[in-house]
Protein backbone atom coordinates (compact mmCIF):
# COMPACT_ATOMS: atom_id res chain seq x y z
CA UNK A 1 0.00 0.00 0.00
CA UNK A 2 1.15 3.39 -1.03
CA UNK A 3 2.37 6.04 1.79
CA UNK A 4 -0.03 9.18 1.87
CA UNK A 5 2.06 12.26 0.17
CA UNK A 6 3.55 14.51 2.74
CA UNK A 7 3.54 17.52 0.46
CA UNK A 8 6.35 19.03 -2.03
CA UNK A 9 6.41 16.96 -5.35
CA UNK A 10 7.57 13.43 -6.20
CA UNK A 11 10.83 11.76 -7.01
CA UNK A 12 8.89 11.63 -10.53
CA UNK A 13 7.93 15.00 -10.45
CA UNK A 14 11.30 16.52 -9.86
CA UNK A 15 13.56 14.18 -12.17
CA UNK A 16 10.51 15.17 -14.83
CA UNK A 17 11.27 19.04 -14.05
CA UNK A 18 14.89 18.73 -13.91
CA UNK A 19 15.90 21.74 -12.44
CA UNK A 20 19.21 22.43 -13.59
CA UNK A 21 19.62 19.19 -15.64
CA UNK A 22 18.01 16.50 -15.89
CA UNK A 23 14.04 15.63 -16.85
CA UNK A 24 12.51 17.84 -19.84
CA UNK A 25 15.40 20.39 -19.64
CA UNK A 26 17.73 18.38 -20.74
CA UNK A 27 15.64 16.81 -23.53
CA UNK A 28 14.95 20.59 -24.82
CA UNK A 29 18.59 21.12 -24.13
CA UNK A 30 20.32 18.34 -26.30
CA UNK A 31 17.53 16.49 -28.02
CA UNK A 32 17.11 12.94 -28.91
CA UNK A 33 20.54 12.51 -30.78
CA UNK A 34 21.84 13.35 -27.07
CA UNK A 35 20.24 10.11 -25.81
CA UNK A 36 21.01 8.06 -28.68
CA UNK A 37 24.39 8.85 -28.44
CA UNK A 38 24.58 7.85 -24.64
CA UNK A 39 23.02 4.72 -24.95
CA UNK A 40 25.15 3.89 -27.53
CA UNK A 41 28.27 4.71 -25.24
CA UNK A 42 26.13 2.35 -22.55
CA UNK A 43 26.10 -0.43 -24.98
CA UNK A 44 29.48 -0.57 -26.21
CA UNK A 45 30.71 -0.41 -22.86
CA UNK A 46 28.69 -3.28 -21.33
CA UNK A 47 29.25 -5.27 -24.42
CA UNK A 48 33.42 -4.82 -23.69
CA UNK A 49 32.70 -5.44 -19.79
CA UNK A 50 30.49 -8.84 -20.26
CA UNK A 51 30.75 -9.86 -23.67
CA UNK A 52 28.89 -10.26 -26.91
CA UNK A 53 26.96 -13.84 -24.84
CA UNK A 54 25.19 -11.32 -22.18
CA UNK A 55 23.27 -9.82 -25.04
CA UNK A 56 22.44 -13.19 -26.24
CA UNK A 57 21.12 -14.76 -23.02
CA UNK A 58 18.87 -11.46 -22.21
CA UNK A 59 17.69 -11.83 -25.41
CA UNK A 60 16.85 -15.34 -25.02
CA UNK A 61 14.70 -14.18 -21.36
CA UNK A 62 13.51 -11.85 -23.35
CA UNK A 63 11.88 -13.71 -25.92
CA UNK A 64 10.46 -15.96 -23.23
CA UNK A 65 9.02 -13.47 -21.57
CA UNK A 66 7.16 -12.51 -24.29
CA UNK A 67 6.14 -16.55 -25.19
CA UNK A 68 4.88 -16.86 -21.61
CA UNK A 69 2.81 -13.91 -22.37
CA UNK A 70 1.25 -14.51 -25.73
CA UNK A 71 0.61 -18.09 -24.05
CA UNK A 72 -1.24 -16.63 -20.95
CA UNK A 73 -3.18 -14.53 -23.44
CA UNK A 74 -4.49 -17.02 -25.50
CA UNK A 75 -5.50 -19.11 -22.54
CA UNK A 76 -7.29 -15.99 -20.62
CA UNK A 77 -9.01 -15.84 -24.66
CA UNK A 78 -10.34 -19.03 -24.41
CA UNK A 79 -12.34 -18.61 -20.85
CA UNK A 80 -14.13 -15.77 -22.66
Amino acid sequence: MAKPRSGGMSVREAGRKGGQKGGQTTKQRYGTPFYQEIGRKGGETVRDERGHEFYEEIGRKGGQKVRELINQGKRTGRRL
